[in-house]
């Protein structure tokens, strides 16, 4: 069971959308790609500025597809989503103290997808630090404190939750000592995600209702995206918007977002607006390096959804 119900319109559409979309780009495999769209009927009860109770929130049924949407996948920076959560929920409980850096790394851990800012956020989140191997003693210690946002999620006891993993740091070169041993030797400690997993938590910041009416807003307006910046300044690699789902949205909508990029994987969740349109939630997680390598596969799937 999924937060979200389905229903014939909503599956014809999106089925048709892959197959498009396995036509267009027929490198693409099957199982290459997942997918999870919520669409927000009125009355909406998203972007509300925190006007429902959670327990009213919850209450509310919602409509949505998923493809895969169960898979764990490597989720490279969507999983930040899940520390910026974290973070405000160990603020909100008085476990850490705000401070002007402290919010820096905040705003750049999602604003700009810093990975140096989201290493002094999991530091901040575990009380670890990374550093030379240990050993078997102080390094079981150190695994366990490392492992506090994944008991933090399994304790909202959402089924979407149950075999994700957020532990993990993000990195531009690859993790040394101390975090090479706790991602494993096959890397099989490493970070997954599902995009269930990411529909549910996006869900709940854009309901007002992850952590608090006015941490979500927080949440919300490090999220909010310029939909007008579709291509690239000189020397950006990334803006997290061309070549992903915000590229190809009319410059009228509303966009707020967070994508995740590598070598080998090409990730975009975003809740839209757009006049004249139901508001909706889209995540897609793409695999393979000629995929990636592709910057129009997301774009076209964010088109074709904002035009049904």
């Amino acid at each position: 069971m999924t937060f979200f119900s389905s229903n014939e319109t909503l599956t014809n559409q999106a089925q048709n959308i892959l197959n498009a979309t396995w036509q267009e780009f027929p490198k693409l495999a099957k199982n290459q790609i997942a997918l999870t769209w919520i669409v927000y009927d009125q009355p909406v009860i998203v972007n509300t500025g925190g006007a429902l109770s959670p327990e009213e929130f919850w209450q509310y049924p919602i409509q949505g597809f998923s493809y895969r949407g169960e898979e764990k996948i490597y989720p490279a920076s969507i999983v930040k989503l899940f520390y910026l959560v974290a973070i405000h929920e160990w603020l909100n409980s008085s476990m850490i103290t705000e401070s002007s850096e402290l919010n820096r790394a905040i705003r750049d851990m999602i604003v700009d997808s810093s990975n140096d800012a989201t290493s002094l956020i999991v530091d901040v989140l575990s009380g670890t630090t990374s550093g030379a191997e240990l050993g078997i003693g102080p390094f079981e210690t150190w695994k366990y404190q490392r492992n506090i946002v994944n008991r933090y999620y399994q304790s909202l006891g959402w089924e979407e939750l149950n075999t994700i993993n957020v532990n993990q740091k993000t990195w531009c070169d690859g993790p040394y000592g101390r975090e090479r041993m706790f991602v494993g030797e096959i890397y099989d400690n490493r970070n997954m995600l599902t995009t269930n997993a990411v529909a549910r938590l996006f869900h709940s910041i854009i309901g007002g209702v992850a952590v608090s009416s006015s941490a979500s807003q927080k949440m919300m307006d490090l999220l909010k995206r310029d939909v007008s910046q579709k291509t690239l300044a000189e020397n950006e690699e990334e803006n997290q918007i061309n070549g992903f789902l915000g590229q190809s949205l009319p410059n009228n909508a509303n966009l707020w977002s967070k994508a995740g990029w590598t070598s080998k994987v090409r990730h975009d969740c975003a809740y839209i607006e757009i006049p004249e349109h139901k508001p909706y939630l889209l995540i897609v997680f793409t695999e393979g390096q000629e995929n990636i390598k592709n910057r129009h596969l997301i774009p076209f799937i964010s088109e074709k959804f904002a035009n049904l």
